[in-house]
Parts: C-alpha cells; sequence; structure tokens
C-alpha cells in the first residue's frame, strides 16, 4: 500500500512491530544523529527499524557498498565504513551524537574472532575520542568476571575494556542466549529438536542461562540510550527464568509436542559438539562451536538494576520461542543470523566491478508468453524449502561437501520464502542485486578456487511485451590451475541443471505448481 505521497512503505513495514511504543523512557528530542554499526547483521536489522519509528535520525555504518542498502533502509542515512580502517570509522562518525557498537567476528570461527574484534573495538574507541560522540552502546555477553570464562565470553569482556579505556561514556548491555525468529540460538535449538530423535548431553549443558527474548534485548538497547541514569553503566539483561541449556532443548521438544530422549555423556568438549550441530542444522561450524563454547560458563544476571533503570516486564523463554514459531509460520521473519556475511564476502569485488568479464560462463534461454511479473515471482522463490525446482539431489550434494570442508552449505535457506531483497541469504549464495520483473543475481559464498555468479534475467523479445526471452547464465572467475579444473568438472552438468530449472520456472510462472 502507498503512502499520500505514493510512496511504497520501507521493506521491514510489517515485519517489525513497533516493540518500543511503552518504553517507559523519554525519546530524546535533540536532534542529534545515532549511528548504528553492524546494522547488516541480526541485532542491528531489528534495531534499526525501532529507533526510526521511535522518531530517530539513524545513520546506518556498512562495510560493502551503500547502494541497495538504501532500499533496506530508505529512512535512514547509509554510510560506508569498516571497523578495522580508523579513517573510514572517523568519516561515518562525523556529526554523529550516540553510537550502538554491534560489531562481531563470529564468523570467523574461535581461531580468529578475539583479535579481530579487539582490533575493531580499538579502533572504534579511538575514532570516538576525535569525534562529538556523547555516549556508546555496547551489546555484549554475560559470565562472571574471575570465572575461567570461554574464549567466546572473554572476548566479550575484553572489547567492552576496550571501549570503556575512551572518553566517550559506554553503556554496556551483557546478555547470554537471545531467542527470537532468526538468531542462531533459536535455529541451532529448533533444528536438533526436529531432527534428532535421541540427544546426547554433554556436562555443559547443565551449566545455566538466562535466555532473553530478541524483542526485550532491543528495548533496552533504546531504552538505556535514553535513560540519563544508564550513561557509563554496565548492567546485565535477561529474562525472567534460569535455564540449563537442556531444560531449554526440553521445554522447546515440548511447544513442538516432540518426544525426544536424552542421555548423558562424559565429555565437556565444544568443538566436536559445535561441529556434529552444524551439519544438523543451518548454522556453520564457525557460530555453533562459539556459541557452544560460551555456554561452557553460568551466564546468568547476577545483578538487576537494569530493571529499575528501564523497567519492564520481559517475556518468558516459553513466550520468545512462542512468538519467534509465529514469526516463522507467518513468513515474517525481518532479520536473520545468516544477514552476517562470512569472511571477507561482503568486501568481496561485484560482478560488474571486475576490471574484465569473467572467463567462463555458460548461458541458457528459452522463449516464454508468460509476463515479466509472473516470471520474476517464480524466480524470487528459487531455493529454501522451495529447492531448486529441478536436481535438488544435485544441489544438496555440493552443499553437503561444503558443510564438510567448513563452508557454509544449502542448508541456511531463506530469511522468507516469499520475500527477497538485496543480501538475502539463498541457500549458498547471497543476492548482489535485484531489479524487479528483470534481474536477479546472486553471488556464490560456498568454497571453491574463485568467484561465481548466477544470473536471472527477463527481458522482453517483442515491442509489444507478449513474449518474454528468460536467461539464466552461470559467471566464474576462476584462479589458477584448481579453479580451471573447478569449472571444467562441473561443466558437463550445466546443461541438465539450468534447461531444467529454466523450464520449471516458465511451469510455475503459469501457476501450475
Amino acid at each position: 500500500m502507498q503512502d499520500s505521497k505514493g510512496h511504497l512503505p520501507p521493506p521491514w513495514r510489517g515485519f517489525n512491530d513497533f516493540w518500543c511504543q511503552n518504553l517507559p523512557t523519554r525519546q530524546i528530542t535533540d536532534g542529534g544523529i545515532v549511528l548504528v554499526t553492524g546494522a547488516s547483521g541480526y541485532i542491528g536489522g531489528r534495531l534499526v527499524p525501532q529507533l526510526i519509528q521511535r522518531g530517530y535520525r539513524v545513520r546506518v555504518m556498512v562495510r560493502g557498498d551503500t547502494e541497495n542498502y538504501h532500499d533496506v533502509w530508505p529512512e535512514a542515512e547509509v554510510v560506508q565504513g569498516d571497523a578495522l580502517d580508523l579513517p573510514s570509522l572517523k568519516r561515518a562518525m562525523a556529526g554523529v551524537y550516540r553510537a550502538y557498537y554491534l560489531i562481531h567476528s563470529l564468523v570467523l570461527g574461535p581461531a580468529e574472532f578475539a583479535q579481530t574484534d579487539l582490533v575493531a573495538a580499538r579502533n572504534f574507541r579511538q575514532a570516538a575520542d576525535d569525534s562529538q560522540l556523547k555516549h556508546i552502546i555496547y551489546l555484549g555477553g554475560l559470565g562472571k568476571e574471575g570465572d575461567c570464562l570461554s574464549s567466546h565470553l572473554s572476548s566479550r569482556h575484553e572489547v567492552a575494556e576496550e571501549l570503556a579505556r575512551g572518553k566517550v561514556p559506554v553503556t554496556t548491555l551483557r546478555a547470554s542466549i537471545i531467542v527470537g525468529s532468526g538468531s542462531a540460538s533459536f535455529e541451532i535449538i529448533k533444528y536438533l529438536i526436529t531432527r534428532v530423535r535421541i540427544l546426547p548431553m554433554p556436562r555443559w549443558t547443565n551449566n545455566h542461562s538466562q535466555p532473553i527474548g530478541i524483542r526485550d534485548v532491543i528495548k533496552y538497547l533504546v531504552g538505556v540510550m535514553e535513560a540519563p541514569d544508564a550513561v557509563g553503566r554496565t548492567f546485565d539483561v535477561g529474562g525472567i527464568e534460569r535455564l540449563s541449556y537442556a531444560r531449554m532443548l526440553e521445554i522447546f521438544s515440548d511447544i513442538l509436542m516432540l518426544r525426544r530422549r536424552t542421555f548423558s555423556v562424559p565429555l565437556n568438549g565444544t568443538r566436536l559438539a559445535g561441529y556434529v550441530a552444524s551439519l544438523l542444522t543451518p548454522v556453520p561450524a564457525a557460530i555453533t562451536q562459539c556459541l557452544f563454547d560460551g555456554l561452557t560458563n553460568d551466564t546468568v544476571c547476577r545483578c538487576d538494576a537494569i530493571r529499575d533503570v528501564v523497567p519492564f516486564e520481559p517475556l518468558s523463554f516459553r513466550e520468545a520461542i512462542v512468538r519467534a514459531l509465529s514469526r516463522e509460520e507467518q513468513d515474517l521473519v525481518a532479520s536473520r543470523w545468516s544477514d552476517s556475511y562470512p569472511p571477507a564476502h561482503e568486501l568481496k569485488v561485484k560482478l560488474h566491478q571486475l576490471r574484465r568479464p569473467p572467463r567462463y560462463q555458460a548461458h541458457y534461454e528459452l522463449k516464454t508468453k508468460h509476463s515479466p511479473e509472473d516470471i520474476f515471482n517464480a524466480i524470487t522463490t528459487i531455493g529454501g524449502s522451495n529447492g531448486w525446482f529441478t536436481g535438488n539431489w544435485m544441489w544438496r550434494l555440493r552443499g553437503d561437501f561444503d558443510r564438510l570442508i567448513f563452508g557454509v552449505g544449502m542448508s541456511r535457506g531463506r530469511r522468507s520464502s516469499k520475500q527477497l531483497r538485496v543480501h538475502d541469504v539463498i541457500d549458498f549464495w547471497r543476492v548482489e542485486d535485484l531489479k524487479k520483473n528483470r534481474r536477479l543475481l546472486l553471488r556464490a559464498e560456498m568454497r571453491m578456487p574463485g568467484r561465481a555468479w548466477l544470473e536471472f534475467n527477463v527481458d522482453p523479445v517483442e515491442q509489444d511485451g507478449r513474449v518474454q526471452l528468460l536467461g539464466i547464465t552461470a559467471h566464474y572467475a576462476t584462479r589458477g590451475l584448481a579453479g580451471r579444473l573447478y569449472w571444467r568438472f562441473f561443466q558437463p552438468f550445466h546443461w541438465y541443471i539450468f534447461e531444467g530449472l529454466l523450464k520449471q520456472i516458465e511451469v510455475r510462472s503459469a501457476g501450475d505448481l
């Protein structure tokens, strides 16, 4: 539906309720810009719309090209900046009064993320000291100081300490497991429950956490920015219950009315458990291992001071799960853990930025009398639970191999089965460009010795528009001998896959499936 000026609503309208409408804190009216870093991730993707609806001037910092992000957040200012590049941070902070620090590097895996996060925090602190910034809000992790914390939780604490060394006051929120549609923790639990009938329970599954719903996290993030008493303080935030991971699995299975058996195993390692979980869930090993690593400590709130500063009643774990499942059922997942890019992918060269066209291309096409709208609607439902229309076993086999070598695999699926936007994930692809009824360009994120894109085009053949040319082009830019061999190996399968895919798109354009 268009507004009175004929503008379409932002794409997030209808996905997020106005969670912060009844916050007891008062909106800040000084007109200052609010900077959100990590906005392309799961938390940031939920926070930005709430700030906009609350009436704030929001600036979003992204690492890659800003061009397509303007369609995601048309009411926000989008700037380019990288926390590992100090000059770009300073440019992003120009004229900013308040900033959210939501940057983390879990996708790098246990071996690399801690050092990267520390460097990013140091740069951010230095840039903040040289700016007009009045307040930084950071979302970290729970865990008792002095305990032998996991590398994941230790890194979160180190980032908080690094930010606090600067001149700008920092408010730190420390949370445990965050539950919401599209969150990594939620999807790990859901897929373990739905796919595994007998669950082995390592010792760390008996440690306690205080899971919190995503909407409560967002309300606290907005509330502490608006509450003068929150400036410069650290708060523990959590739901109303302290639960073991084993108990959370039990509650989830009860909600889904699934019987699952558990048995204890005398193991405490998380690397192997995280790797196995990555094969059973859409979440890759780099993330599951880090999250499981954090469960080796109790992560419960030891102080409830936040309840006095931003007073409201958080959701229970059961309520948060039911809301998340409801969002999925309605196909209204606003952001997802997969929105965060794998290492370096956001900064990769786009297809149109290549100095010369990819060396290898495979193009297939057919003529159809269906309308561009119907054809494009069929194209944009590809992947995820809908599959790839033809040769699905081949797509799955490639995805399974990718997961075995610690890639993203096919099981990431989609954020929405019907809605598609730039930067969305489709299995082991990501949307690089989308022009309605004309073009869909996907960039590969699986592990391979080169760069690959898959392009769908709809072009009119006749001037009256009655006949359309539906085309699929695979682009491959190779690196060395391994890349050439890779292309040659898969080349014989292209005809079977893409000719079948074209025919199935045409069938679905007619509404026959």
